[in-house]
């Protein structure tokens, strides 16, 4: 399990290797990830977009942005938590991934009003239970 906190709110992500849908002979390899977010804060917050850096075996990069996470962009009262699960596909057997989430605060109670900050997503990797990965 990964962690990270920041302004009080606390992203955890576990990755799983996907056996099942992996092809290592065509060099496809699937990963799973869950992630908790949690608002330790007294300001209710708004998950608004999210940006993923993803780095395989050799080095390269892509990065993802986007609205929301799975389609939503969930609202977090105080103490509240939100869990969401979703996938990365590798042309190698291993690799990384880290980025940040863009939320923004409601202490004024309006749904169009409040700060935007951005919060940590931990770095993790994603790599297949007991095999050692090789770097080129």
């Amino acid at each position: 399990m990964y962690r990270a906190i920041t302004e009080n709110i606390e992203v955890t992500v576990e990755p799983f290797y996907l056996e099942e849908q992996s092809a290592p002979d065509e060099s496809r390899y699937v990963w799973a990830y869950r992630v908790t977010i949690i608002n330790h804060s007294d300001i209710p917050v708004q998950l608004r977009s999210r940006t993923w850096k993803i780095t395989d075996a050799h080095g390269r990069t892509e990065e993802v942005r986007g609205p929301g996470v799975v389609g939503e962009e969930p609202f977090l009262s105080p103490g509240d938590s939100y869990q969401y699960s979703s996938g990365c596909p590798l042309t190698t057997s291993s690799g990384m991934m880290s980025g940040s989430y863009m939320m923004q605060n409601h202490e004024s109670g309006s749904p169009d009003e409040g700060k935007l900050f951005a919060i940590t997503i931990p770095a993790f990797s994603l790599d297949i239970p007991g095999h050692r990965p090789v770097l080129n």
